[in-house]
């Protein structure tokens, strides 16, 4: 089976990518799951439950979220009706939303679910490798294979948690920080990982910001508007094989300019 797993969605022009892209490439490469990251998809900054529609629409099967969730003012409220949406599993019990989902293909159960990292994080969360253990336990025996995807800006982080789920996980992608990572390896116990699969979206930028005030603002401190850019529009991914029993088998690194 094949899980193709969309990094960071940022603003208009990563929807269009996923739009112009993932049908494509879903039909010539034989992808039972997408997975996608989309925490950015509303101006750079959140998610609505409008565009959670159209990134449904256009062939994505779960979206996951990260740091940038409630960004977008009354998303707390929508976000309790999106049944193929979920939030951080390691945010405070209080926060509505899934913590996970399952998404069934063919007889395979894939659970999903994002923990957030805590170094150099703001969000308030709890330890992302407890809360992983917490959810694969309570989850066990209704999924056949994992996608864990560790939001956070430590790549430190991200190995470890890696390591820790060798084994137990079909996968562990990493987002957050836009640039796609040149370590996508099968760890032992065939648990694929990568520690950030990349961001969909304009790579002529800084981040998927316009250059000029990004750089204007490490020249001289003040403060700019940081607007989503549009040059060199791309969809990054990462795609993971799997056998029946949910272990790794094979995970490529996905580029594709629209």
């Amino acid at each position: 089976m094949k899980l193709l797993f969309i990094g960071d969605i940022v603003g208009k022009p990563g929807r269009e990518a996923v739009a112009a892209v993932v049908p494509k490439l879903r039909a010539e490469r034989g992808i039972d799951f997408v997975i996608a990251n989309a925490e950015n998809a509303a101006a750079g900054a959140g998610i609505t439950s409008i565009i959670a529609g159209t990134l449904l629409e256009s062939g994505v099967d779960g979206i996951t979220l990260g740091d940038h969730v409630w960004d977008q003012k009354g998303f707390e409220r929508d976000i309790v009706d999106l049944k193929c949406v979920c939030r951080p599993a390691n945010l405070p019990e209080g926060n509505p939303g899934r913590d996970h989902l399952i998404i069934e293909k063919n007889g395979f159960r894939l659970l999903v679910f994002t923990v957030l990292g805590r170094s150099f994080m703001g969000l308030k969360a709890e330890c992302p490798f407890l809360g992983a253990d917490r959810l694969l336990q309570k989850q066990a025996g209704q999924f056949d294979g994992a996608l864990v995807e560790i939001h956070a800006e430590a790549t430190s982080e991200k190995q470890a948690l890696g390591w820790h789920l060798a084994g137990r996980a079909t996968a562990v992608l990493g987002t957050h920080t836009h640039v796609a990572t040149a370590d996508d390896s099968i760890l032992r116990g065939h648990t694929a990982f990568q520690c950030d699969v990349g961001m969909t979206g304009p790579h002529e930028s800084v981040l998927g910001r316009e250059i000029a005030p990004v750089v204007g603002r490490f020249l001289d401190g003040l403060p700019r508007r940081f607007e989503v850019a549009t040059g060199d529009n791309r969809l990054s991914a990462t795609l993971v094989e799997f056998g029946s029993d949910g272990r790794a088998t094979a995970v490529e690194r996905v580029s594709i300019k629209n």
